[in-house]
């Protein structure tokens, strides 16, 4: 019997890719992650439930900017 050829491509950057996913697993990245949760993403979910941070009132990039950035400059003030 015949054995099938197969051909396995990889895309150019894969060995790229594979880096930070290899990183992912290491001691440093998983103290950094647990140290994220607690103040970075803890900021987003506070801008989200307390400051209506859901949805915009305005339209455009410019606005909406602006929105967030008073928005978090009043969350700075209140820590």
């Amino acid at each position: 019997m015949k054995a099938n050829k197969c051909t396995i491509f990889r895309h150019l950057w894969e060995a790229y890719l594979e880096v930070p996913e290899e990183l992912r697993f290491t001691k440093r990245y998983k103290a950094f992650d647990k140290k994220r949760k607690e103040t970075i993403e803890h900021c987003f979910a506070d801008a989200k439930e307390k400051h209506d941070m859901c949805w915009t009132t305005y339209r455009g990039l410019a606005k909406v900017s602006m929105q967030a950035m008073l928005t978090f400059a009043t969350m700075n003030l209140k820590n």
